[in-house]
């Protein structure tokens, strides 16, 4: 069993938390792998394992990106998610899709898979590259036919892989939005929640023992475009919450379990600082930063070091907390584990992560103008790390 820096567990009384790889989601995807009898180094979560005390022929997981506890509370405390919620479980750092979701594809944590969030740079390209999307940070350009392909370099194993090695008697199957790319053999795209819906109905009635995992890129997509707070949020999440109770009226309670959960939560934004604009803080720099804008990493100039630690803590000391690479690392804060080759090259001298309400949008000068986001994550607040545990 990994050991885990007792700093990352939830103890601040203010409105942020670390991630907590005791109980997190890096535990929920850990605790389903135990299940189906993957070896690994995780620790389980007691209340879902408890739920796991029999053999079922279906597991089914959804995951609803975005959907927070704290957002979920918000618009339907009664409601069918909250009357069979058993917990609240941490995100991962950063509070991102791109880690979060890796951890969920792959039962690691960023620090072991390298997937650390939306936008990295390649030394091997000489630009940042978006992750999920694999094209230019900036110029939004697909690369051409390079010499060697850099997701190579961040291969993982999948859980679907690994269940059913452990358990040749399960199907391991996905459902996803049509534009993600397929982790699993056994694909099947769903671009709303009524076609993941049927799909996860007509997978549990064939006559073999399955997994399924289905993901939705909503409430994200919608909170990212109006907010937490918007009427387009609330009506998906009721819409949501009826359609998903129909399909477990329809399923068979003594064969198939459902397990839902998000990534990681959402906070609105109050505040935009651009990056081009922060004189001061560009003359430190060597180079752009990355990653994400409320998860900001920076390659300083040696002698600069001070300064830029002065200027950005005058600047941010209520919005953002500036770790050194060596601290954050220290803190184990991308989780415990083997770290992956390419973290070094991910991260620069200095990170920052939001605390607050604003973002740092990052850009150079030949950047595509992109719209600002009503609401965000990647940071340490509440609204972003915390994800409720749904067991149906």
């Amino acid at each position: 069993m990994q050991k885990i820096n007792k700093e990352v567990k939830i103890n601040m009384k203010q409105n942020y938390i670390f991630p907590d790889y005791e109980h997190s989601i890096l535990n929920l995807i850990n605790t389903i792998l135990e299940y189906y009898t993957v070896k690994n180094d995780y620790k389980s979560l007691p209340k879902l394992k408890n739920k796991l005390n029999k053999k079922y022929k279906n597991i089914v997981f959804i995951i609803l990106d975005g959907m927070g506890a704290h957002i979920l509370k918000n618009i339907s405390s009664n409601g069918y998610f909250m009357n069979h919620k058993i917990d609240s479980i941490t995100s991962v750092c950063p509070s991102t899709t791109t880690a979060a979701i890796t951890t969920y594809y792959s039962g690691k944590p960023p620090i072991e898979t390298g997937w650390i969030a939306m936008s990295q740079y390649f030394k091997e390209y000489g630009r940042a590259l978006e992750m999920l999307r694999r094209t230019d940070s900036y110029t939004g350009e697909k690369y051409n036919k390079p010499k060697i392909d850099v997701f190579d370099l961040i291969k993982y194993t999948t859980i679907y892989e690994q269940i059913e090695n452990a358990s040749p008697n399960v199907k391991a199957y996905e459902i996803n939005p049509t534009y993600c790319d397929a982790r699993s053999k056994r694909n099947i795209n769903a671009d709303n929640i009524d076609i993941m819906c049927d799909s996860i109905e007509a997978i549990c009635k064939n006559k073999d023992n399955n997994f399924i995992l289905a993901y939705s890129d909503k409430p994200d997509t919608l909170l990212h475009k109006y907010g937490c707070n918007s009427n387009e949020v609330k009506e998906f999440i009721l819409n949501c919450e009826e359609k998903i109770q129909n399909l477990c009226n329809r399923l068979n309670k003594k064969d198939t379990l459902v397990i839902i959960s998000a990534d990681h939560g959402h906070k609105d934004i109050e505040k935009v600082y651009d990056i081009t604009e922060l004189c001061d803080i560009q003359d430190c720099l060597i180079m752009p930063p990355s990653l994400e804008s409320r998860a900001v990493t920076f390659w300083v100039k040696e002698g600069k070091r001070k300064t830029f630690e002065k200027i950005f803590k005058d600047k941010f000391k209520d919005e953002f907390l500036l770790f050194t690479k060596e601290d954050f690392l220290s803190k184990k804060l991308l989780g415990p584990g083997i770290q992956h080759k390419k973290v070094d090259d991910f991260i620069g001298n200095y990170i920052a992560i939001s605390i607050g309400s604003s973002i740092i949008k990052l850009g150079t000068n030949i950047s595509k103008e992109k719209a600002n986001k009503k609401s965000t994550h990647c940071g340490f607040t509440r609204d972003e790390m915390e994800v409720p545990l749904i067991v149906i």
